[in-house]
């Protein structure tokens, strides 16, 4: 797959996710989020009100961070695929 690929299919997995109603579990919301921030090289401390929700983000992040930007795109297009797709 060329990186154009990759990138066309990020950006219509992201659109899908953005576009879902049903609620998710917070384990599949936690991996998205680590692999659409380390896709887009976005590496600022998670900025929501509640720390124990900050706390669960920095460790999704730290759990994922040897992987590369092209990598987190491929995770986040399979996890979509797999979990959200075919349900």
């Amino acid at each position: 797959m060329t990186n154009k690929e990759l990138h066309k299919r990020f950006e219509d997995a992201v659109n899908f996710v953005n576009d879902y109603t049903d609620p998710l579990p917070a384990d599949l919301l936690l991996k998205l989020y680590a692999y659409f921030k380390i896709a887009n090289k976005n590496f600022e401390n998670p900025g929501s009100r509640t720390p124990l929700i900050n706390a669960f983000k920095a460790n999704a992040l730290f759990q994922a961070k040897s992987i590369s930007v092209e990598e987190a795109m491929e995770k986040y297009v399979e996890l979509v695929d797999k979990e959200l797709k075919n349900l």
